[in-house]
């Protein structure tokens, strides 16, 4: 049986130095392999003190009982804020509720059936774009990272990743995507506010650049809009949007916000469990054949074929459960609490791992096997139900959730309904986090034509 890798986990302790230099360089490969059966555990920093939660019940406290009393910590935003501004992904209060009124509408169940033709084209797209490579090894991270923009762009903006200003999105994105983890300095210290932020080199000025392009495009979408010229798309149901409480819509610089992290959510998310479900079934061939027989039934653009894409659903979603692409959320505890018979002072960081969660030994059978078929199991229907976050869960969970499980289920079937990909001996790729779970030195298969 061949089992997925997963990164090594460090010593249960650790100096703070040496625990900061593994944060920074992996967050996954940071963290000691007693994770995998604790319910909780406490880590203590001159700073603050942070909790990492796996228990179930105290899951749903967090996230579903008593969300506005955890509201997502700064110190997420910290790093990211140069590229996502105010977006619905770092605020918390009236406010992110005001963007979630806005927003949530455009993410609606009858809205996929309409988004699907151009997630379908993107499918499309990337099968001719593969064809000279086949009977070579190809590095499947770019490919799925290439895709995925394009269905971002296909369904924002109604542009392929052809369109030059979409283009050079995707190329500012890549550089910004190798120089930013998901956490920087401040995850560590309480830096004042008058102090400047540390980033790695490079990051302000490629988040600046690709700032200026949305911008581009969201200036060139609003004028479209008051033409009456707009196509129905994602970006201009979200624009024309007003927030049924005040009758307020987004502004030029908020909607650059939003288109922000749609980008990041939609194609960095999407790309990370796309690329890591090709590599399982390339190490599963009995899968990966079951696969390509269910995609047969591809032949035309049709919505209600995703009905039928049981097998290819199961795999993804068993994709995302061994590697979340967000594999840790933080929130912020802000009133005295008692957890496990621990007092936890406001101010406190409470890590929700779905890295951990997904993993758990005391949860689930044989967490770190792959086998879609879990999910028809009692076991896999109940940690579904408890245990299982890729998308977050309760008030806060991704509004795009949906999006994501026709997206992943249709490109991957597509994918495979021609080609056959194959494991490189040697080349076992590493998980590692940086603004979502990718391979350290990307994922190579084989593509053969079927």
């Amino acid at each position: 049986m061949t089992l997925p890798p997963k990164p090594e986990s460090r010593p249960d302790r650790v100096s703070l130095w040496r625990y900061a230099r593994l944060f920074r360089s992996d967050i996954l490969s940071a963290q000691p392999e007693r994770l995998y059966r604790a319910w909780m555990a406490a880590f203590k920093t001159p700073f603050f003190r942070s909790y990492l939660i796996n228990q179930p019940e105290l899951v749903k406290t967090l996230l579903k009982d008593r969300p506005d009393d955890f509201p997502k910590s700064d110190r997420i935003g910290e790093g990211l804020r140069p590229l996502l501004g105010e977006s619905v992904f770092l605020t918390n209060g009236e406010t992110w509720k005001r963007q979630r009124r806005i927003i949530d509408p455009a993410f609606e169940g009858g809205r996929l059936r309409e988004t699907y033709p151009a997630m379908w084209e993107a499918a499309e797209a990337m099968a001719t774009r593969l064809e000279p490579q086949v009977d070579q090894v190809v590095e499947i991270e770019a490919q799925t990272s290439h895709v995925a923009a394009d269905v971002i762009f296909r369904t924002l903006f109604s542009i392929p990743i052809e369109h030059h200003l979409a283009g050079q999105v995707f190329d500012a994105f890549r550089t910004y995507q190798r120089t930013q983890p998901l956490l920087n300095l401040a995850a560590f210290v309480p830096l004042p506010k008058w102090m400047p932020r540390f980033f790695r080199s490079g990051t302000r000025q490629s988040a600046a650049h690709i700032r200026r392009l949305i911008t581009e495009l969201t200036r060139a979408r609003m004028a479209a809009i008051t033409a009456g010229t707009a196509p129905d798309d994602l970006a201009t149901k979200i624009m024309t949007t007003k927030d049924p409480e005040t009758g307020a819509q987004f502004d030029t610089d908020e909607m650059v916000d939003q288109v922000a992290i749609f980008f990041l959510a939609g194609h960095e998310t999407s790309a990370s469990a796309l690329a890591w479900a090709l590599y399982l079934v390339a190490t599963h061939p009995e899968w990966q054949d079951q696969l390509a027989q269910e995609a047969q039934l591809l032949i035309h653009c049709d919505f209600a074929h995703m009905s039928k894409l049981r097998l290819s659903r199961d795999v993804f979603r068993e994709a995302l459960r061994l590697y979340p692409p967000v594999p840790m959320m933080v929130r912020e505890n802000t009133c005295p609490e008692t957890f496990r018979d621990r007092d936890i002072k406001p101010g406190a960081q409470m890590v929700l791992s779905p890295w951990h969660l997904h993993r758990h030994e005391r949860l689930w059978d044989n967490p770190d096997v792959f086998d879609p078929a879990r999910w028809g199991t009692e076991n896999g229907t109940k940690c579904q139900r408890e245990a299982y976050i890729p998308f977050s869960a309760g008030a806060r969970v991704c509004p795009g959730a949906g999006f994501a499980m026709v997206e992943g289920p249709l490109i991957l079937s597509r994918l495979l309904r021609s080609y056959r990909v194959e494991a490189i001996e040697g080349h076992v790729p590493r998980p590692v986090a940086h603004l979502t779970v990718r391979a350290a030195d990307g994922i190579w298969l084989r593509l053969s034509r079927r």
